[in-house]
């Protein structure tokens, strides 16, 4: 009952403080906003706006302050720096913080630019990046940073700062490339002047790789091994970066065709999109090069991953493609005398599989017959059952939309469309995923009989480890994640005991009396990774409890399904 009570405990007050600092940081930003506009009226906006920020500031203020220091306070236990709830807020808050003042802060830059003073954007900024120090200070905390999630606003950080830059670049370089290509007169907007849209991308991609570089090199993203930065290195560097590069370069492809194969379309129609193709492909391919080498040295299962997910972005541009091309096939069976529309279609199709089908043939290697261990590794498997379920739902849909294409094609008594127009689109989708439902079908059947032949076991012997331990685990968590197994860490009792009363020596007593001589405290040993892995070789279960201490003890607990 005393742990539900407790954690019911925290998550009001960390919900509650995360309020009242949201609360306190508006009203002191609608405060300092009427302290900057000095050509204002002090009460510019109404009473109501000033009246709202000094509720915000004076009430909210004092109130935040109290709570904040009772949790300050309570922070001297081990099971509260160790709790859920004060890591989530931590990450949480601390996110908040730096994606409001980026955005601030650049458009405090963007305005300048344009000779526009807006002070509240500006106070909106400082107040913001004061509430991120804070919580950097907390999270950096030498005794009171929290135990739990310790890791995640490193990883966020560094994964806003990349989206931001990228960006940034994306507009900077696309808007050069445009007026490089088609004019100055053309890109021109409004009146605004031509290197406005250049230079305010510029802006984002230099705040955005400063935040990106600040996280992933100083605070230490990069030399991170654990989950969640697997998934944000795979996911984010790799898939979604080479997801942009490729989308570019289709672009780019398509463009090219169109020029030369159809030249009764307007040059500038023609030519609209190629300096954005050109920034996606430049920006992507440079992000994607330098996550995928970083992959590559990673564990295997990362080194995996990322080969499957840019297999999955190739079979994805592939299919499109054979869809299109179907499509405008259909287009150009109804009508002979093609139009410039649908030769623009399958000129489009002809590009999306031109760039998907190499990258998916050289990720996935079909004519290769794997080795028995790529066969048993579970990544996969997982990934063809998701390729051909997707498949399979997407296949169900398109049918039931021609199904319905044709009966109310054959009810209704005037109709002006001709059959093939009205279902050539979901017709060239369903061919696209029924091919692609086909064939990861039978290489699944295939995978599935070749390990039931050899009788491989999983690659994955373990799959979560519950370590009970004191200390610090950081070392011991990325040895296990390293095995292929996800770990959950319980703090031991005594562990944290041992910890507080170290942090007791070291800090002293809380009041002004005469420092007592110093006291030999033992500390809490660090878990040997090396002895930790060790003890799980050869052990096979989906859970696994592994015990450390005291002492050299490590006692492993196969855990019943």
């Amino acid at each position: 009952m005393s742990s539900a009570q407790g954690t019911v405990r925290r998550l009001i007050v960390y919900s509650l403080l995360f309020a009242l600092v949201t609360i306190v940081a508006i009203g002191v930003a609608g405060l300092l906003e009427r302290l900057l506009g000095v050509s204002t009226e002090l009460v510019f906006g109404g009473t109501v706006d000033l009246a709202r920020s000094l509720a915000f500031a004076l009430i909210g203020g004092p109130l935040a302050a109290v709570l904040w220091w009772s949790v300050w306070r309570r922070l001297r236990d081990g099971a509260e720096r160790a709790s859920l709830g004060w890591g989530l807020y931590v990450t949480v808050m601390y996110t908040v913080a730096l994606i409001v003042a980026t955005s601030t802060l650049v458009g405090t830059a963007a305005s300048l630019l344009d000779g526009d003073w807006r002070p509240g954007t500006f106070a909106a900024f400082l107040v913001w990046a004061l509430v991120w120090v804070w919580h950097r200070w907390m999270w950096r905390h030498p005794v009171k940073h929290p135990i739990r999630l310790q890791t995640v606003p490193a990883v966020a950080g560094s994964v806003i700062g990349l989206v931001v830059g990228a960006g940034g670049a994306v507009n900077a370089l696309g808007a050069l490339f445009d007026a490089a290509i088609r004019g100055i007169s053309q890109t021109t907007i409004a009146g605004s002047p031509w290197w406005q849209l250049p230079v305010d991308g510029l802006i984002w991609a230099v705040v955005g790789t400063a935040i990106w570089w600040w996280h992933w090199h100083r605070e230490g993203a990069r030399r991170l091994d654990t989950g969640l930065s697997a998934v944000a290195l795979v996911v984010v560097g790799v898939m979604a970066a080479g997801l942009l590069m490729l989308v570019g370069l289709g672009t780019t492809l398509w463009v090219g065709l169109r020029v030369a194969f159809d030249a009764g379309a307007p040059s500038d129609e023609i030519l609209r999109p190629l300096g954005a193709a050109l920034a996606w492909t430049l920006v992507g391919a440079t992000v994607w090069t330098y996550h995928r080498r970083i992959a590559a040295v990673r564990s295997d299962g990362t080194r995996r991953a990322s080969t499957l997910v840019m297999s999955g972005v190739g079979l994805v541009g592939a299919a499109t493609g054979i869809g299109i091309i179907v499509n405008s096939v259909l287009a150009a069976l109804v009508d002979p005398f093609a139009s410039s529309d649908t030769r623009s279609l399958l000129l489009g199709g002809i590009s999306a599989l031109v760039v998907g089908g190499p990258v998916w043939w050289f990720s996935w290697r079909p004519t290769e017959r794997p080795e028995p261990a790529e066969i048993a590794y579970p990544g996969r498997r997982i990934y063809l059952v998701a390729v051909f379920g997707l498949s399979a739902i997407v296949a169900l849909i398109t049918l039931l939309v021609v199904g319905f294409q044709l009966f109310a094609f054959g009810l209704a008594s005037t109709s002006g469309a001709s059959l093939i127009d009205q279902i050539r689109a979901p017709l060239g989708l369903l061919v696209a995923t029924v091919l692609v439902f086909g064939y990861h079908f039978a290489v699944w059947r295939r995978d599935r009989s070749v390990i039931a032949a050899a009788g491989l076991a999983p690659e994955q012997r373990v799959g979560r480890v519950i370590l009970v331990a004191g200390g610090e685990t950081t070392e011991v968590e990325q040895a296990i994640r390293a095995t292929g197994a996800s770990v959950t860490v319980w703090r031991s009792a005594e562990a944290d005991d041992v910890a507080a009363a170290g942090t007791e020596a070291e800090v002293g007593p809380a009041t002004g009396a005469e420092p007592e001589p110093p006291i030999e405290v033992e500390t809490a040993a660090r878990p040997d990774p090396r002895a930790i892995v060790a003890a799980l070789d050869g052990v096979a279960a989906k859970r696994v409890l592994v015990i450390v201490g005291p002492g050299d003890r490590v006692e492993v607990i196969r855990l019943a399904d």
